[in-house]
């Protein structure tokens, strides 16, 4: 799998291994503060170091561990750092899914390959929720990542007969996400240390919030289902607990959590962000009887608890 260290990576990588998988992980960047490596789970896994746009390191891991199950979460995730490098953006998460692609192709041991989009390659619709039929037009850096690579994504199963599916999820939020500058985990940090969250936009933006290992289950869910029935490949997946929801009232529910009585700082400085989006999963519901299996008040509760715990572990160190 690729993105081991990120978000998702880690808890998918914890669930992998619970089923008995043999995990290969590419790596490209040492994250010591990663749930991949701060739980040790990284002792458990076979570990290549590598980048994804290396189509030749690509097709050796493929051919030297003969990989049956590849899943894509290698990803520029961050709106903002895409607004100021556009470039790098383009090239981890345009130029790396297709030089993975290129290398399962060329590789006849894989049988099942999952890539992780994300709602924000819908772009702006009028009419939501989002379906996996919404045409994708992302306008701004990190959506038209999205945007192409999951095009890209397409053209490999269709003109190539690639075993492989898309997925389309929401905001991801969980224990183990570290960039405080996204609102789930700014906005704990702050209350444990007694400060006032902030709110980058003016917290009216729509958006769905998908627990962490929510994903990785749908990810593991998708990658034994198209194993089994070939069928599905090129098919596009959301998947969402289908609750919308603001910015504030987002913030509002980790402050009741938190039993704080905080007051948010309401800044209003987002810029090239989508207003309001959030997804249809009924495709998911219908084909696999998928359900979340946390709702958004128990995927926060245990989300709370990760922090607290994390934080407790490491002297606090994390909250200054």
């Amino acid at each position: 799998m690729t993105g081991a260290t990120g978000l998702v990576g880690g808890w998918l990588v914890r669930r992998l291994l619970e089923l008995g998988a043999d995990v290969i992980c590419l790596v490209r960047d040492w994250v010591p503060q990663s749930e991949l490596v701060a739980s040790r789970l990284i002792d458990r896994v076979r570990v290549v170091r590598g980048d994804v746009r290396d189509g030749p390191t690509l097709e050796r891991i493929l051919g030297e561990y003969e990989v049956n199950t590849v899943i894509h979460l290698a990803a520029q995730t961050i709106v903002g750092i895409a607004n100021r490098n556009p470039l790098s953006t383009f090239e981890t998460n345009i130029a790396g899914t297709w030089s993975l692609l290129e290398a399962c192709r060329r590789s006849p041991t894989v049988k099942s390959i999952v890539c992780a989009s994300s709602d924000k390659a819908y772009g702006t619709s009028e009419v939501l929720p989002y379906g996996e039929d919404t045409p994708l037009r992302g306008k701004h850096p990190y959506d038209v990542s999205k945007s192409c690579s999951d095009l890209i994504t397409n053209t490999y199963a269709v003109s190539y007969g690639l075993p492989v599916v898309t997925t389309r999820c929401g905001n991801f939020f969980g224990g183990g996400d570290l960039n405080w500058n996204r609102i789930v985990p700014g906005t704990i940090r702050s209350v444990l240390r007694g400060e006032r969250p902030t709110i980058r936009s003016d917290g009216e933006f729509v958006r769905d919030y998908f627990y962490v290992e929510d994903g990785a289950a749908a990810y593991t869910l998708l990658a034994e289902r198209l194993a089994t029935d070939p069928q599905l490949a090129g098919e596009a997946y959301n998947f969402s607990n289908e609750q919308q929801i603001t910015v504030n009232q987002l913030v509002e529910r980790i402050l009741r959590l938190m039993k704080s009585d905080l007051v948010p700082l309401v800044k209003n400085e987002a810029s090239n962000e989508i207003r309001r989006q959030y997804l249809s999963a009924e495709k998911a519901r219908k084909t696999f009887a998928w359900k979340p299996l946390f709702s958004l008040d128990e995927g926060l509760e245990k989300t709370v608890a990760w922090y607290r715990a994390h934080l407790a572990r490491d002297g606090r160190a994390e909250l200054t």
